[in-house]
C-alpha cells in the first residue's frame, strides 16, 4: 500500500489560526470512506513549543523542526503582527535553520503572507510568486529578486506553490489534491468541505463587489443556464436577456460580479468542462471540443494551454498517469 504523502504545517509565532487549518482541513480529506489516507498533515513550530496566533489564543503542537526534514510537502501559512520577514526581510536564524533542515526537491507551499518567509530564505528568487494583495508594496520592496504578481489566487511554480490569504489558501490546497490525484477527488473534498470545487489560480484575487440594487437578481441566473449549455453557442444578448438586461448593463454588471467579461468566463468554464472530460472519459479531443462549445480540437487546444499550460493531450497523459498510480 502506498504510504500517505507526508505534509509539514511550520507554525511561526502570529499564525493565523485560519491558514494554519487550512491545510489539515482540505487534504485530510482527500479519500473515500473507508480508503487509506492520501495525505498526513502534520503541525511544527520552530523549537517545538507553543507559539501565540494572531489571535487571543496559543497553540501546541507535538513536533519540533525535525518534523520538516520528513515531509514530502511543508507549507508555511500566514503570519500577523511583528515578523522579521515583512518587516526587514529576513529570517530570525532559528526560523532559518528550521528551514535548513528541509530536503532538497520537497514541495513548498506558502498561504498569504507565508510568502514573505520563503522570499526571505531566498527561495523565489527568479521566480514568480503571489501573496496579498495588501501587501504589494511592501513584498516587492524587499524582495526585488521576486516575479510578484498579485492580481492571482495562486502560483504554481512545480515545486514551489504561493497563494493570497484566506480563501485563496483553500484554492490552492484543492488544486494540490487535483494536481496530485485528479478532478474527482478534489471535486470530492470540495463537496465534503462545501466550497467552490475549482477556482483557477489567474482569476482575479480581489473583485471590488458593489451593493446590488433593491429587486436586482445580478447575473447568477444566467451563468447557471450558461454552465448548462456550454456546448451551445452561448450569445451575449441571449444572456443579458436571461438577466432581463441590456446588453450594455448587463456585461457591466457581470465584470462586477465575477471580475472578468462574460466571453473570458465562458471560455474558463468550458477550459474546466474540458479538463474534466480528459481527465474522466474516453472522448477524443475532437469530441471534447465539440461538447463544451470550443467547436474544434484547434480551438480548445489554444484554451486549454493557456489555462493549464500544456496540450491537451499532455494534460490527458498526465492525469491518467497518477490515477493508475
Amino acid at each position: 500500500m502506498t504510504r500517505p504523502h507526508r505534509v509539514a504545517v511550520l507554525a511561526l509565532p502570529g499564525v493565523i489560526a485560519f491558514e494554519l487549518a487550512t491545510p489539515s482541513r482540505i487534504l485530510e480529506c482527500a479519500h473515500a470512506v473507508g480508503d487509506p489516507p492520501l495525505y498526513r498533515v502534520a503541525t511544527c513550530t520552530v523549537d517545538g513549543k507553543p507559539v501565540r496566533t494572531s489571535t487571543d489564543f496559543g497553540i501546541t503542537v507535538e513536533h519540533g523542526p525535525e518534523l520538516l526534514a520528513t515531509a514530502d510537502t511543508v507549507v508555511i501559512p500566514a503570519t500577523h503582527g511583528s515578523n522579521l520577514a515583512e518587516t526587514e526581510g529576513r529570517l530570525p536564524q532559528e526560523v532559518a535553520d528550521a528551514l535548513a533542515l528541509i530536503r532538497p526537491g520537497t514541495r513548498l507551499v506558502s498561504i498569504c503572507t507565508g510568502a514573505f518567509v520563503l522570499a526571505a530564505a531566498g527561495l523565489l528568487d527568479g521566480r514568480p510568486a503571489t501573496t496579498h494583495w495588501m501587501h504589494t508594496d511592501n513584498f516587492r520592496r524587499l524582495f526585488p529578486k521576486v516575479q510578484l504578481n498579485p492580481d492571482v489566487l495562486f502560483v504554481d511554480d512545480g515545486d514551489v506553490l504561493t497563494s493570497g490569504g484566506v480563501a485563496a489558501g483553500v484554492d490552492l490546497c484543492l488544486h494540490l489534491v487535483r494536481r496530485d490525484h485528479g478532478s474527482a477527488v478534489a471535486n470530492r473534498v470540495a463537496r465534503r468541505c462545501i466550497v467552490p470545487p475549482w477556482r483557477e489560480g489567474g482569476q482575479a484575487q480581489y473583485v471590488d463587489l458593489p451593493v446590488p440594487d433593491e429587486g436586482s437578481e445580478g447575473t447568477a441566473a444566467a451563468r447557471a443556464w450558461a454552465l448548462e449549455r456550454l456546448g451551445e453557442p452561448l450569445a451575449l444578448r441571449d444572456l443579458a436577456a436571461k438577466s432581463g438586461m441590456s446588453v450594455r448593463t448587463f456585461t457591466r454588471r457581470f465584470r462586477e460580479e465575477t471580475g472578468v467579461s462574460p466571453g473570458q468566463w465562458l471560455i474558463r468554464q468550458r477550459a474546466h468542462r474540458a479538463r474534466e472530460l480528459l481527465e474522466g472519459s474516453e472522448m477524443t479531443v475532437d469530441r471534447i471540443a465539440r461538447e463544451v462549445g470550443f467547436g474544434t480540437a484547434a480551438s480548445m487546444r489554444t484554451h486549454v494551454r493557456e489555462s493549464l499550460g500544456v496540450a491537451p493531450s499532455a494534460y490527458r497523459r498526465t492525469f491518467r498517469t497518477v490515477g493508475a498510480e
